[in-house]
């Protein structure tokens, strides 16, 4: 049994990341990035506790999980866990969660 889901704007967050690396910094580069972040996800799945709190970025209870400068954004006590967004921490991510409420 799976032990996380990607609600549709973590798919498309991912699809995006993907398609942002390949163009700017290469095929290798987004490929080994979605490798670490799709491996951090599946951590996230076996260790739900994993991660911190941002109250300085949502009042939802949501854990914060980074790889690189991509925020892993989660649920941990949905079962299997929810992973809300992958979001790039330099962009307004308190208004991009804002937004999905």
């Amino acid at each position: 049994m799976k032990k996380h889901l990607l609600t549709d704007e973590a798919k498309q967050d991912l699809a995006d990341i993907k398609r942002y690396l390949t163009r700017e910094a290469g095929a290798r580069v987004a490929k080994s990035t979605m490798k670490r972040i799709k491996d951090a996800i599946v951590f996230l799945g076996d260790t739900p506790g994993a991660g911190h709190f941002r109250e300085d970025l949502t009042d939802d209870a949501l854990k914060f999980w980074s790889v690189y400068s991509y925020l892993i954004i989660y649920d941990p006590l949905a079962q299997p866990i929810e992973i809300a967004r992958v979001i790039h921490g330099s962009r307004q991510v308190s208004a991009i969660l804002s937004q999905d409420d």
